[in-house]
């Protein structure tokens, strides 16, 4: 596999994409939305002020969990305009014709639905730390983020969620037409990841360092396991005859 070719296509999409003002408008609104909105409404309860700082901490930290399910949720509206976009505009079967291999087509279009979605799944993170460190800072009399919950969120949980993403709506747009419904049925896979914020909140799972932990190893395995399945989808010679 030449991964040269492959980003040459990753950066081919990255044009493509700037001129797509609702993806840009995805990748800058939700993650500016969700770290001003879920800290703000936190500091501007009752909760704020009543609470005791141990469980204070425990909001906000299992709040951290939404970009976990954002690193999910994006890729839904790249990836699925990735492959079925080109399919519209005609522009798939003419790249399909190339001396390029599949795995390089593969990888080129998921790199350009994982590093952008990623990235701003990271600004969003990186904005939400510095409102809740600022907002809590003089209650607490410490810096409440990052800690090891944080830090296994961004360095495994979120970008193993991506690809598991990333995968899943490669899968998808192989067998659907229409962006709308591609997009929707790639949005499916957070349910998952949503269970796990709605446990976390409600208590009934604890968000620390090792059930983190649990839940990369699960979307680490069923990454590898999408990949097959994503690689035998992503067959050139049955995209060209009958996707049309």
């Amino acid at each position: 596999m030449r991964l040269r070719k492959s980003w040459t296509l990753t950066m081919k999409e990255f044009a493509v994409f700037r001129r797509k003002k609702y993806i840009i408008y995805s990748l800058v609104a939700l993650p500016l939305v969700l770290s001003l909105m879920l800290p703000l409404s936190i500091f501007f309860s009752g909760a704020f002020s009543e609470v005791s700082d141990s469980v204070l901490g425990t909001l906000f930290k299992g709040e951290f969990t939404i970009f976990i399910i954002l690193a999910a949720l994006l890729p839904a509206v790249i990836g699925s305009y990735s492959i079925i976009g080109e399919k519209v505009e005609k522009s798939l079967e003419p790249l399909l014709a190339t001396p390029s291999t599949d795995g390089e087509l593969l990888l080129g279009k998921s790199l350009a639905a994982f590093v952008p979605s990623i990235g701003a799944t990271y600004a969003g993170a990186g904005l939400f730390i510095a409102v809740v460190d600022g907002l809590t800072y003089s209650k607490l009399g410490y810096l409440l983020f990052p800690d090891w919950s944080s830090a296994v969120i961004l360095l495994l949980t979120a970008p193993l969620a991506c690809v598991f993403s990333v995968e899943f709506n490669v899968i998808v747009s192989s067998r659907v037409n229409d962006i709308r419904a591609a997009q929707q049925l790639g949005s499916l896979v957070v349910l998952p990841l949503v269970g796990i914020y709605v446990l976390g909140q409600t208590g009934t799972l604890t968000i620390d360092a090792y059930h983190l932990l649990v839940v990369s190893g699960i979307l680490l395995a069923a990454d590898v396991a999408l990949s097959f399945v994503s690689r035998r989808t992503f067959q050139r010679e049955e995209i060209l005859t009958k996707w049309k």
